[in-house]
């Protein structure tokens, strides 16, 4: 940024990321959009802390073969390393335009990625515990939810991008950018419940049947101390993500600049460390260690169970019809040959 001589400045000036190359009399930390400078340390660990668990995250993808998972969550990691490298820049300098920016965007999104990651855990979930449990086809958790979390991330990006264009000075393109980021986080709570309500209705429901008849498919893997784990540590990362969303509309409620943004403790709490927790916590109990089923190795070698049970499709519920006949498999599909291992 061009430096300026603030002692030239007209009677009527107003302090802008735009005006103000740095802190000074004429441009205090006050007037900026945050209202601080962001504490050094703090930042330096979050970004560190982000940077750490994205590594994690996507080796541990690559070792098991968690393609999808791995790559959204490290993804979302990244994004939000990214925008603490920012505020570490602001702690520097509040009136870097760029930094502001930059946190802006990536802090916004990164979270977005992180819940496309949880999504796809729970067609897997509901494959390998018990189908039939579920009150919908397991193959349309994804269909339904992954879209929807996109949803939310393309009208905050928009929200974004529009509100870092802005400026301080911009008020009224300000204004529609916070409401844009609004719609989109506003958006992505009411996806969170809806995934949560339609987890915890099949959970409750699992638990109940495995009650009931303890020899029901699935048991052994409800069992596990791994797989419970796991669902623990999903569950924990689900309650963090949805307590910054909901803190992320309070904050936005009162445009840019109001006391709950200008209030660094409170966004530190519920913004950076509940991502930060949803983060570690899908990093270290990642799907493919305590939940092996959803790795590519291991859904490939169980393939015939996981696709098929008695001549229907475990993911659509639908009878499944045999090559070339157009009818439904049937018990005598299957036999067998005595000594050629063919199908009749």
């Amino acid at each position: 940024m061009t430096d300026i001589d603030l002692t030239t400045l007209p009677p009527n000036f107003y302090p802008t990321y735009e005006t103000c190359p740095s802190i000074s009399p004429l441009c205090p930390v006050k007037a900026t959009t945050l209202g601080y400078s962001p504490n050094l340390p703090v930042n330096v660990f979050l970004a560190v802390g982000f940077g750490l668990f994205g590594i994690i995250t996507l080796l541990t993808g690559l070792w098991k073969k968690t393609w999808g998972f791995s790559t959204t969550v490290a993804a979302g990691c990244i994004l939000e390393c990214v925008g603490y490298i920012g505020r570490v820049l602001l702690s520097e300098n509040a009136w870097n335009a760029d930094a502001f920016k930059m946190q802006i965007v990536a802090i916004v999104l990164g979270p977005t990625l992180v819940c496309v990651g949880l999504y796809l855990t729970l067609r897997h979930i509901v494959i390998s515990l018990n189908p039939e449990m579920s009150r919908i086809a397991p193959r349309l958790y994804p269909i339904f939810f992954v879209p929807a979390d996109v949803s939310c991330l393309v009208i905050q990006a928009i929200g974004g991008g529009v509100a870092a264009a802005a400026g301080r000075d911009n008020y009224d393109i300000l204004k529609h950018g916070n409401r844009i980021i609004m719609a989109g986080i506003v958006l992505q709570v009411l996806v969170l419940g809806a995934f949560g309500g339609l987890a915890g209705d099949y959970l409750v429901r699992v638990r109940k049947g495995f009650r009931q008849n303890p020899g029901m498919e699935g048991s052994a893997l409800w069992k596990d101390g791994k797989f419970r784990g796991f669902l623990w540590a999903m569950g924990g990362a689900y309650a963090a993500l949805l307590i910054r969303c909901v803190y992320r509309i309070a904050e936005m409620a009162g445009g840019w600049g109001n006391h709950i943004m200008q209030h660094e403790s409170s966004f530190v709490v519920l913004e950076s460390f509940m991502v930060l927790i949803a983060c570690g916590l899908l990093a270290c109990a990642a799907p493919g260690v305590l939940f092996p089923e959803m790795s590519h190795d291991q859904r490939m070698k169980n393939m015939g169970k996981g696709r098929q049970q008695g001549g229907v499709d475990v993911e659509s519920g639908a009878g499944e019809k045999t090559a070339g006949t157009g009818a439904s498999a049937s018990p005598s599909d299957t036999e067998r040959r005595p000594g050629t291992g063919e199908g009749i």
